[in-house]
Parts: C-alpha cells; sequence; structure tokens
C-alpha cells in the first residue's frame, strides 16, 4: 500500500493585524517627551495665577491653598500608584496618568471657577504622581537593548524630561499670556495637543517591563529603602527634599513675591523667572555628566544657600531689586539641579528593575512633601509677616537644613573598591548624566567578560560590578 503523500496545513492567521510598534530606540524619545508633557503641565499654571487672581477675584491664600491640593493629589498618587508599574506593566500607568493629565487640561479650559481650578489642580497632583516614577522607569527600561546594561543617557534624558518639563510649562504659557489673546486658554491647548501626542506615541512604544507573573497582591506604596542600601536611600530622600523645598518656593511664589514687594505683574516674567531657575538646573545636570554622585551633591550645598541669600537680599534691599531676584533664581537652581541628579543617581543605583518604579515613588514622595510643606507654610506666614520677614525666616531655616544634612550627603558610601574610569569619548561623557547602574544584589568581583548589571555609589564615583545571576526579565537597567 503506497502512503499517501503528507498534507502541509498552513498556520492560522489571525484576521487581526498585530498593532504597530515604535522601535526601542524611537520608544525611548516617545516616553520623554510624555513625560516632558505631564510635568509642563504641571507648572503651566504658575504664570497664570496672578490673571486667576484677577478674573476671580482670589487672595494670595487661596492661591496656596490651589497649590497645596496640587501638591497632595502627587504625594497620594506616588503612594498609591507609584510602584504598581512593577507588578503590571509601565504602559499600564503611563496611559492612565496621561488620560488623567488631559482630563486635568479640559478642566482648566472649560471650568474657570476656584472650584474648578481645585479639581483641575488635584488632577494634575495625581496625574503627575503616577508619572514621574513610571516614566523614569520606563525611560530606564528601554535604554539600550533587551537584556543589555543600559546607558547612562537615560539619566540625563529623564532629567531634562521632568525638569526641563518644569521650566518650559511655566515659560510658554507666561509668553502666550503676554502676548497672545485669550491668556487662560491658548497656553492649556497647546498642553492638550502635547498630551494628546503622548498618548499616541505610549501606545506605540514597546513595553519595557513585563507585568509580573503572578501578580502580586495591590498594596498601597511602602515609603521604605531597599533593605541592603538604606543610608544610601536615606541620603538621596533628604537631597532632594531640601532641594525641592527650594524649588517649590521658585515655582509656586514668584507670582506673589514679583506682584508684591518687587511690583512686577507681567505673566511673561513670571514664566521666565520661573525657567531661569528650572533652566540653570538643566544645565548643571548636563554639565557634570563625569561627576560622582557625593561630589556632585556637596558642590551644590554652597550655590544652594548663596541663592537663597540673594533672594532675601533682593526683597531687603530699598527699593526691591529685581535683577537680585533674578540672579538668586540662576544661583539657586545651580544648588537644585547638582542636588537633585546626585541624590537621583544615587536612589537608582539602589533599586533593581523588580523594585525601580517603587523605589523611585518613594523618594519622589520625599520631594514632593518637600515641595509643597515649605511653601504653604510660606503661602501662611505671608498672611501675617512681610514678604522680606518671611524670606529671612524661609532661607535661614533652608540653609540650616542644609548644613545639618551636609555630612550625610556629601559622605562617600565607605568600603566600596576603587571606581572605574569614566568613558573618554565626548558623546558617552555628555550622556552620563547619572552615572550610574542598577545594584548587584550579590556583588564580586568584576571580570572582563561579567555581565555589568549594577552599579552603586562609590567612594568617588559609581563603579559597576558583577552580578553572577541572569538578567531578571531580559530587562536593560540603569
Amino acid at each position: 500500500m503506497t502512503s499517501l503523500p503528507a498534507i502541509r496545513i498552513p498556520p492560522r492567521r489571525s484576521s487581526r493585524p498585530a498593532s504597530p510598534r515604535l522601535s526601542r530606540h524611537a520608544g525611548f524619545w516617545g516616553i520623554a517627551f510624555a513625560f516632558f508633557a505631564v510635568t509642563a503641565l504641571s507648572t503651566t499654571p504658575s504664570s497664570l495665577y496672578g490673571l486667576y487672581e484677577q478674573h476671580e477675584h482670589l487672595s494670595s491664600i487661596t492661591i496656596t491653598g490651589v497649590y497645596a491640593v496640587y501638591a497632595a493629589g502627587t504625594v497620594i498618587s506616588l503612594v498609591f500608584a507609584g510602584q504598581v508599574s512593577d507588578w503590571y506593566g509601565r504602559r499600564t500607568v503611563m496611559l492612565p496618568a496621561l488620560g488623567v493629565a488631559i482630563a486635568a487640561t479640559v478642566v482648566f479650559l472649560v471650568w474657570r471657577s476656584l472650584t474648578g481650578l481645585l479639581v483641575a489642580r488635584v488632577l494634575t497632583g495625581l496625574a503627575l504622581g503616577a508619572a514621574v516614577a513610571t516614566a523614569t522607569a520606563f525611560i530606564t527600561d528601554l535604554d539600550g537593548d533587551p537584556g543589555a546594561t543600559a546607558t547612562p543617557r537615560a539619566g540625563i534624558v529623564a532629567t531634562i524630561a521632568n525638569i526641563g518639563g518644569l521650566a518650559a510649562g511655566p515659560l510658554i504659557a507666561g509668553l502666550l499670556a503676554r502676548y497672545a489673546a485669550d491668556p487662560l486658554t491658548l497656553p492649556f491647548v497647546v498642553v492638550l495637543a502635547a498630551l494628546i501626542l503622548g498618548v499616541v506615541l505610549v501606545t506605540l512604544a514597546p513595553e519595557g517591563h513585563p507585568a509580573a507573573d503572578p501578580r502580586p497582591r495591590y498594596h498601597p506604596q511602602r515609603l521604605a529603602a531597599p533593605a541592603d542600601a538604606r543610608r544610601q536611600f536615606a541620603a538621596a530622600a533628604t537631597g532632594v527634599f531640601i532641594a525641592f523645598a527650594v524649588a517649590g518656593l521658585f515655582a509656586g511664589l514668584t507670582g506673589t513675591l514679583l506682584a508684591g514687594p518687587l511690583h512686577h505683574h507681567s505673566p511673561a516674567l513670571i514664566g521666565a523667572t520661573i525657567f531661569l531657575t528650572f533652566g540653570t538646573s538643566v544645565l548643571v545636570q548636563t554639565t557634570t555628566t563625569s561627576w560622582p554622585a557625593h561630589r556632585l551633591v556637596a558642590a551644590g550645598i554652597a550655590p544652594l544657600i548663596a541663592g537663597l541669600g540673594l533672594l532675601a537680599a533682593s526683597a531687603w534691599t530699598s527699593p526691591p531689586n529685581l535683577a537680585l531676584f533674578l540672579t538668586s533664581g540662576v544661583v539657586a537652581g545651580a544648588g537644585i539641579g547638582a542636588i537633585i541628579r546626585g541624590s537621583l543617581t544615587i536612589a537608582i543605583a539602589a533599586s533593581s528593575p523588580d523594585d525601580r518604579a517603587g523605589t523611585l515613588a518613594s523618594f519622589f514622595t520625599a520631594g514632593y512633601v518637600g515641595l509643597s510643606l515649605p511653601v504653604i507654610g510660606i503661602g501662611l506666614a505671608l498672611q501675617h509677616l512681610s514678604p522680606r520677614v518671611t524670606l529671612l525666616i524661609f532661607g535661614a531655616a533652608a540653609a540650616v537644613a542644609i548644613l545639618a544634612a551636609a555630612p550625610t550627603l556629601a559622605r562617600p558610601v565607605p568600603g566600596r573598591p576603587e571606581p572605574s574610569e569614566p568613558a573618554s569619548d565626548p558623546i558617552t561623557s555628555m550622556c552620563c548624566c547619572f552615572g550610574a547602574q542598577t545594584k548587584a544584589r550579590d556583588p564580586q568581583p568584576a571580570a572582563p567578560d561579567a555581565d555589568l548589571r549594577s552599579a552603586k555609589p562609590q567612594d568617588d564615583r559609581v563603579t559597576l560590578e558583577r552580578d553572577p545571576r541572569p538578567p531578571i526579565n531580559s530587562v536593560p537597567e540603569a
């Protein structure tokens, strides 16, 4: 009997075409843009508070309350959503964060009463809190090929997206409010367009961190340091708290201070002042790329104190000096940038891919608590004290806090091997914003063919260590 020829059944093709995806390289930049759009939204109203005061007859203490609900929304979102992307994937959190940001922008456009302003700022805080840790981790995950060590450019890009957005939002809003019609509409239309584009880019970007299997049961973020890097993380959290407190002073109260003792009401000037502060911060972070974390933090302490001194002096001169006020923002911005970058380097180095978003959520919670509480306190103090006295008290308190924390902030981690030399080519040096990879849980002596998986702060800079274990989920690390 002759056998019948085998019949090959072609594989069944799905009638539903696969959705297109960006490459990892394009997705890296797409996530950075979406993050930039969210952070820009968070500071866009800073240039417009004076207009809201005029249109809605709001007092300065009411504006302080508006700022307070935004900060509260950010911290709440960090606690309840900051670590969720470690379990369910980055896109699963990033897309809802962008959706909430879009909802906040629509509220800004259509509901201009005090109630609408409060609702919009709460939504903005919720969106930012969910996005800040997730986007930073997402950018780090996509930096390089799967399973490869991520290059340090993730640090510089995440920094520019975060702090650069904070700088660009009030500048764009201030210029549009000063020179274009309908100043409370056009700035938010521009931000809305950027956020919608961000949704498209995040949807098309590849997933950076696959969902955990099995997925853990949901619980709010536990604000704790990584078990084997508690001292490093405590130093990082202290640094970001202080830096954000000074940054919050300029972001939240520049309009009040310019319109009060300095007698300048232009939204363009308010936006330019905030831009100078945060723009200098970005400039410092991108021009000190080879500096180790503890040295950078130490270098940021002096300009931060000097900037606070110039800020107080600008109010105590007679008449109050606008040039000194602007200079104070530039000098303080340099210190803010150095301390934030150094602190974030340490926080990233203390994390692993499976707890990266949770660690960053704890880190940014410390920062946004620092961003909110001092500014709220200053707003309340201005109801009873003059701006001169208030700024003097705040500057003195911040300087004392910085000096008290300096021994912890500027101390290198003891007991580490000699640091490796930084990359010598200019492109790599420009990209080494954070100079850190994620930590190895069980470090062993490095070998030429080692799988370079992680890093921790060292005596002079962050050095690479060997992790003998195979890559986790083949996700590139920071």
